[in-house]
């Protein structure tokens, strides 16, 4: 049961025109003849209350394009099926609203009657038509059951100065150009046609499309009754939409697995680099070290003189060299010898003067004599 009530309460509530007739019956009065601005849709002309007994008197195109007094704004007229409303319609109708200074735009919308017995079957019946018209902002004035041709007494009766429409003759009702006359009289003011909208491309992209907006509604609740699908065809188009809804998850899970290579790949190649920088750095910090000029080479060298000048000393010289080649020692004398010691002995001929004097070579010789 929930799954049959969940899509029933995305479905949107059908327009009950009742209603709308009935908030229209209870309306006291008619509204006074003015314009409302954009705080309230705009008044139906035959709730308004009827101008003043005065003649009728129009106004010409210069004075129009003047600027009349504000009190007697220009009244133009533009009429319309304006089935499925869309900016093409307001375009043109902001065109109207904007041909003279001082403007007052009233619209006349056709009946079903009229527009199915001239133009063709309509999406959007006559009071949606004429609600859509209401609330757009430059409409001042809506006319009902507009007439398809107009005729002087309508004009009259609605005060017209002007008729506004694209000038590309409008054929039907078995006319050329329904709005002859009224060229004729100096009565129209052509506006510009949107090009690329209109209601019958709209239509032609529903009906171009129409499996894929046939299955739309039947997913948001809608019958197959109701869609004036058949039994068979209702089945097809679920099926169509399980397939289609396997292909997105596939389409998505390739996407993800997409955007995961990516990653990895970014990823790997950041690593790649990095390794690239540490190999680098690596390599020249072992060709520093051991490489055929690098550190441990003067080290070893160091260490190999170090370890020679430990194991082999300097050897002594083989000979020594001759007395007399020897320097002379250095003489020094006794502090114990004085004036008042005995002579030296003849033997010791070098002493001089009061001491007796001493050298590493008489000690030597006295070595020597002992030997």
């Amino acid at each position: 049961m929930q799954s049959t009530s969940v899509p029933l309460q995305s479905r949107k509530r059908k327009r009950d025109v009742s209603n709308v007739d009935n908030e229209v019956g209870e309306r006291i009065g008619k509204i006074p003849r003015c314009t409302v601005g954009l705080k309230h849709p705009a008044p139906f002309a035959d709730e308004l209350v009827p101008a003043n007994a005065q003649p009728y008197e129009r106004v010409s195109m210069e004075e129009a394009k003047r600027g009349t007094r504000l009190e007697r704004p220009v009244r133009v007229y533009a009429d319309g099926i304006f089935d499925v409303f869309h900016s093409g319609h307001a375009r043109a109708l902001m065109q109207a609203k904007g041909l003279f200074p001082n403007t007052h735009l009233i619209v006349g919308v056709c009946s079903d009657d009229l527009t199915h017995k001239f133009k063709g079957f309509t999406v959007m019946n006559e009071d949606e038509r004429y609600d859509a018209i209401r609330h757009c902002r430059y409409v001042d004035e809506v006319v009902r059951n507009a007439p398809w041709t107009l005729t002087p007494e309508f004009l009259t009766k609605h005060r017209i100065d002007f008729v506004a429409h694209d000038d590309i003759p409008y054929s039907s009702a078995g006319s050329d150009d329904i709005y002859k006359h009224i060229k004729e009289a100096g009565m129209f003011a052509p506006t510009q046609r949107t090009e690329g909208i209109s209601t019958s491309d709209i239509i032609t992209r529903i009906v171009r499309d129409y499996d894929l907006y046939v299955r739309r509604n039947l997913q948001r609740g809608y019958t197959a009754k109701e869609l004036n699908v058949s039994f068979i065809n209702e089945k097809k188009y679920h099926l169509q939409e399980r397939v289609d809804k396997v292909k997105r998850k596939v389409r998505d899970v390739e996407e993800k697995s997409k955007e995961f290579v990516l990653k990895v790949e970014e990823k790997s190649i950041d690593l790649i680099q990095k390794w690239e920088e540490k190999s680098r750095e690596f390599i020249g910090n072992f060709l520093q070290m051991f490489g055929p000029e690098g550190a441990l080479k003067h080290m070893l060298k160091e260490g190999k003189g170090r370890m020679l000048q430990a194991i082999s000393p300097r050897q002594s010289p083989s000979s020594s060299p001759a007395r007399e080649e020897r320097s002379p020692s250095p003489t020094f004398r006794l502090p114990f010898f004085n004036k008042s010691s005995p002579p030296p002995s003849p033997h010791h001929s070098g002493a001089r003067g009061g001491g007796y004097l001493v050298s590493e070579d008489d000690d030597d010789e006295d070595e020597d004599d002992d030997n």
